[in-house]
């Protein structure tokens, strides 16, 4: 089987537009969560998020364009372009049927979706734009991603709520180093901040009420975020031979289904899945120097997931640096695990593990290194990333240093 590295990353979430900004960010510790300004906050009773800022759509799409472009897509769109520019692919015409995309997202064109049925139950409207089909549909980001750079490969969406993202880039490297495709672009994205999404997350009863404090004894609960990230996986050789800059490698990839419980997690499945990616990987659970925690700041989900990761990692567990940085960009469900893989970028690329933020008391039932408040800098060859969704299924990577 070949091998697969990372050539182009790009990313807007709300730590930064680009990727050396969202680097910067994590390294400094800054929590992006803060007062929403959605239409009709004052009727929700959660009213923070972590929102992206200062983003004007139109300095980046034609006005017509737009017309097609649902938040979440856009997000990618952005997100693509500046991975494709940092690769340096050219797209020729034998090139464009060896390459494809593969995103993520929980709720696609949820946006439009909220806008839409606003104008027809609230508004009295008979009708709605011509376009309401195309822009809510959940593969609408990965079609628009594969019309702009010409990509004929392969081509889909995955949608497993929080784990999303994690499982499309799975399925990416398992495209890429099966043979299937030479180059895929993958990740995902997401924007639910708006009044039914945030609405219907409220009615769960997971939501905090101040901000995100995964691990810590006095958490009280996830904040949701939007945004996303995008890279570009491709062929070892293939990268080599271009003399493209390899930003890491990919090595292990692993999935399970708890096949329990639709919103209350088990750690015999986050169990299987990490298992099944550092064997994937060939690698031993003390090789790993760094782990991307689920970590959503809910009491059920942080000690399952640190249960899960004592079973798996025995005696390293102890040692292993596991940190959640949704503490800073908040849950972007389906596009989250993107935004996290940045995370494990800048651990393998610039020796500085991203803190959890936001930590004020260790949790006895925890008990893990969670590096907290403050980035840490270490030698950092493997590096994992979890991914727990609701509905019980799990999807692990496991990345390693640039060869």
């Amino acid at each position: 089987m070949r091998r697969v590295v990372i050539t182009g990353a790009g990313t807007l979430n709300p730590l930064g537009a680009d990727v050396r900004s969202t680097f910067s960010a994590m390294q400094q510790g800054q929590c992006a969560i803060g007062p929403l300004t959605c239409r009709d906050v004052e009727r929700l009773h959660i009213k923070i998020g972590a929102e992206i800022r200062g983003f004007a759509p139109e300095q980046h799409f034609a006005r017509n364009a737009l017309s097609l472009l649902d938040r979440f897509t856009q997000i990618a769109l952005v997100s693509a372009r500046q991975a494709m520019a940092q690769s340096g692919l050219v797209i020729d015409e034998a090139l464009a049927l060896r390459a494809g995309v593969i995103l993520g997202t929980a709720g696609g064109g949820n946006t439009t979706v909220d806008d839409n049925y606003r104008a027809v139950y609230a508004d009295g409207k008979d009708r709605v734009h011509p376009f309401v089909v195309p822009r809510l549909m959940h593969n609408a980001a990965a079609s628009h991603v594969s019309m702009e750079f010409g990509l004929k490969g392969p081509g889909y969406t995955v949608s497993t709520a929080c784990a999303s993202a994690n499982h499309a880039m799975g399925q990416a490297f398992h495209m890429v180093r099966g043979g299937g495709a030479d180059v895929m672009l993958t990740g995902g994205s997401e924007a639910m901040l708006c009044f039914g999404g945030i609405k219907a997350w409220e009615g769960l009863r997971v939501m905090s009420r101040d901000t995100c404090r995964p691990f810590s004894r006095d958490r009280s609960g996830m904040v949701q975020g939007e945004g996303g990230a995008v890279f570009v996986f491709e062929d070892y050789e293939h990268a080599r031979a271009r003399g493209a800059e390899i930003l890491a490698e990919v090595v292990g990839f692993g999935m399970s289904s708890d096949a329990g419980d639709i919103v209350m997690p088990d750690r015999d499945g986050p169990v299987r899945a990490m298992r099944a990616a550092l064997a994937d990987a060939a690698l031993a659970p003390n090789r790993v120097d760094y782990v991307n925690a689920h970590g959503t700041g809910t009491a059920a989900n942080d000690r399952t997931e640190a249960e899960a990761l004592r079973i798996v990692m025995g005696a390293h567990a102890d040692a292993v640096p596991v940190s959640s940085t949704k503490s800073m960009h908040g849950h972007m469900i389906g596009g989250t695990s993107a935004v996290e893989l940045l995370g494990c970028l800048m651990a393998l690329r610039e020796g500085v593990i991203p803190p959890t933020a936001n930590f004020n008391e260790p949790d006895p039932e925890i008990g893990l290194d969670v590096v907290p408040n403050s980035a840490r800098e270490a030698s950092v060859d493997v590096a994992m990333s979890n991914a727990f969704a609701f509905g019980g299924l799990n999807a692990v990577l496991v990345l390693r240093r640039a060869p």
